[in-house]
């Protein structure tokens, strides 16, 4: 290639950069906080084999916005699991009204997908990358009803919560947990800071496993209480429950729970991101 060539082909390549850099620095980002009922989806990633709560989103956006549109979620749920609160990024070319389009978007959405609110957020901020904390919970019952069976995982007997929850104070201690999570994942680390961890019952039917941290690896959360399960059965003892952490061996675990009775209910963010005061939890 001739001097002159190469400094054309620089040239452009300089001019398409400064070109894109512009743009995204002309895009006006808003976080989505939205809820789903996850049954009918294959969770919230895009898949080639199913229909997912991000192709949903990513279709609706783009008839108003009359474009393709990227949609960056916190995180990934998977197939059948739900959420009381996701939250999601997208840019737009143009500043919207957050309280019409939140209106335009949900008639738009189908039934089982729910806009709460629109937020304008600085140019930067990731809906995934800057979240602090991500908050699940997972809901048990001992009876049978036809009104919350696709919302909980029946027990057959009722498990000892104490114990439970002194085996869940165990991972405070850690901060690998290889041992619940799906294997062959693309993540560079399994760690992550556990911030709360516990079990209530609500009423003497129910009981519902809270769990916080500032990352999740796939599958863990139903891991965790596949496993705090057994504890509670009885068939493994806190020392064994802490012996399955150290292994770090997913084969050594309990078996995963169904998604069904699992809930993305919070995700913390600082709150400098935001353009329009206070945070929004639920």
């Amino acid at each position: 290639m001739k001097r002159s060539e190469k400094i054309s082909t620089f040239f452009l390549s300089f001019c398409t950069f400064a070109s894109e850099k512009e743009n995204l620095r002309n895009m006006h980002r808003y976080f989505i906080y939205l809820a789903y009922d996850g049954t009918a989806y294959h969770g919230w990633q895009i898949q080639p084999n199913g229909t997912s709560v991000q192709e949903c989103l990513m279709h609706a956006l783009a008839v108003l916005l009359r474009r393709e549109v990227e949609v960056v979620g916190a995180g990934r749920t998977d197939a059948g699991v739900h959420a009381s609160l996701m939250v999601a990024h997208f840019d737009s070319e143009v500043p919207v009204d957050v309280q019409l389009f939140t209106d335009k978007l949900n008639r738009l959405l189908p039934r089982d997908i729910s806009i709460y609110r629109i937020r304008p957020v600085k140019p930067g901020a990731h809906a995934r990358f800057d979240a602090i904390s991500r908050t699940y919970k997972y809901y048990i019952t001992t009876v049978k009803s036809p009104f919350d069976w696709r919302y909980r995982y029946r027990l057959f007997q009722t498990p000892d919560f104490d114990r439970m929850n002194e085996a869940a104070r165990i991972l405070f201690e850690y901060t690998d947990f290889s041992s619940f999570s799906k294997l062959h994942t693309d993540v560079k680390t399994n760690n992550c800071r556990i911030m709360q961890a516990f079990w209530t019952m609500p009423d003497e039917t129910t009981g519902v496993f809270t769990i916080q941290a500032d990352r999740f690896l796939r599958n863990m959360v139903r891991a965790v209480v596949g496993t705090l399960l057994e504890v509670g059965r009885d068939k493994l003892s806190l020392d064994g429950f802490r012996r399955i952490i150290e292994q770090k061996d997913r084969c050594q675990a309990g078996t995963s729970v169904p998604g069904n009775a699992l809930f993305l209910v919070g995700i913390d963010y600082p709150e400098d991101l935001f353009l329009d005061g206070s945070e929004l939890s639920q």
